[in-house]
């Protein structure tokens, strides 16, 4: 491996990060930033835009607690400015309801090309594959013990501790 393909590597796995930031704190400009315009995506309902795509995330998980993606075991294959990436995924969603908070823990795979413009790489085409999930009633305490001194809670967009913390260098 030369230098300029693990620096590939760390500009691609940056990409994939920025997508779950973007995703876990409701940032629609984020997420349009890592894809290509006129990417297709398609979580298993059909490919779309990204115009046709943030928007709908945005009003579904605008509507969570909270969600979380830790993304884990990339496989690269770079061929000069395109690149294919298997990554794993496992996103815990808190809904709210009527009845109490539940989880949706969701654990699946983003099968991304990739492509290099302008020495950024951003993802051109997504499928995602869904390999189990898991629903439950929510077990999360925000009170009591430990965490009646935990006061720094994740929140969405500016409301999260790091909006303010990114602005301050």
């Amino acid at each position: 491996m030369d230098t300029t393909e693990i620096a590939d590597r760390i500009a691609i796995a940056e990409t994939l990060a920025r997508y779950c930031r973007g995703i876990d704190r409701c940032d629609a400009a984020l997420l349009a930033e890592v894809f290509t315009p006129d990417a297709r995506i398609d979580y298993g309902d059909g490919a779309k835009s990204p115009a046709d795509t943030i928007p709908g995330l945005m009003a579904g998980l605008g509507g969570m607690r909270l969600t979380q993606h830790n993304i884990s075991n990339t496989v690269m294959q770079i061929t000069a400015a395109t690149a294919k990436a298997e990554t794993n995924c496992v996103a815990l969603h808190l809904i709210p309801s009527p009845d109490g908070d539940f989880e949706l823990v969701v654990g699946g795979r983003y099968l991304d090309t990739l492509v290099k413009a302008d020495g950024d790489w951003r993802i051109a085409e997504r499928l995602y594959v869904m390999d189990w999930n898991r629903t439950v009633p929510s077990t999360m305490q925000w009170e009591g013990g430990l965490f009646d001194s935990l006061q720094r809670r994740g929140a969405r967009g500016a409301e999260d501790p790091s909006a303010v913390w990114w602005q301050n260098g």
